[in-house]
C-alpha cells in the first residue's frame, strides 16, 4: 500500500515547503492543493475576502480525486490542503486507509510573522484571523501526525518521516 500524506494547516504554516520536500524525499507525486482552487477563489482571497462554505464545497472534492487518481494506480504522493473543517477532510481522507493527514500546527503569532516575511502568495496575512478562527484541529479519531511549525522544514520532515516509519512498523 503507498502512502498519500494530506499536508494541512492554515495558510503560513509551511505547507508548500514542507509537502514539496516531503514528497522529494519519499520520490512521491506532489500535489499543490491551492492549484485546485476556482480562479474566482483566488481572487476573493486575493482581495482580502475569506472564503465561505458554498466556496469551498468544490475544492475539497476535487482534492479527493486527485487523491483516488494515485490510488487507483497504486501510487503514493503529497498533497497540500488547509483541510480546516473536519467535514472538508471527511471528503479528502474518508474511509482510505493509506492516506494519512499531516497536521502542521503552530501559533497564531508565529504564523502571522511568516506570512508578513512573504510577497509572492495570494493569500493576504489579513485573512490568518479568519482562518483560525474556521479551524477545526484533527482530533485522535483523524490519526493526525501532528507536527510543531516552530521547527525548521527540515526537522518537521525528518519527524514526518520517523512517525510514518514508527506506524508501518506497529
Amino acid at each position: 500500500m503507498n502512502t498519500i500524506l494530506v499536508v494541512m494547516g492554515v495558510s503560513g504554516s509551511g505547507k508548500t515547503t514542507v509537502a514539496a520536500m516531503l514528497a522529494g524525499r519519499l520520490n512521491v507525486h506532489f500535489l499543490e492543493g491551492d492549484d485546485l482552487h476556482p480562479p474566482a477563489n483566488v481572487a476573493k482571497m486575493r482581495g482580502g475576502t475569506p472564503l465561505t462554505d458554498e466556496d469551498r464545497w468544490p475544492w475539497p472534492g476535487k482534492i479527493a480525486r486527485a487523491i483516488d487518481q494515485w490510488r487507483s494506480v497504486g501510487e503514493g504522493g503529497v498533497v497540500t490542503c488547509s483541510a480546516l473543517k473536519r467535514a472538508y477532510r471527511k471528503i479528502i481522507v474518508g474511509d482510505r486507509r493509506e492516506v494519512v493527514l499531516v497536521y502542521l500546527e503552530g501559533s497564531r503569532e508565529l504564523i502571522q510573522h511568516r506570512l508578513a516575511a512573504r510577497h509572492e502568495h495570494f493569500m493576504p496575512a489579513a485573512l490568518l484571523d479568519s482562518q483560525f478562527k474556521v479551524l477545526e484541529e484533527p482530533g485522535p479519531d483523524e490519526h493526525p501526525i501532528v507536527v510543531d511549525v516552530a521547527l525548521t522544514p527540515a526537522e518537521i520532515v525528518a519527524i514526518i518521516v520517523r512517525k510514518l516509519k514508527e506506524r508501518e512498523t506497529a
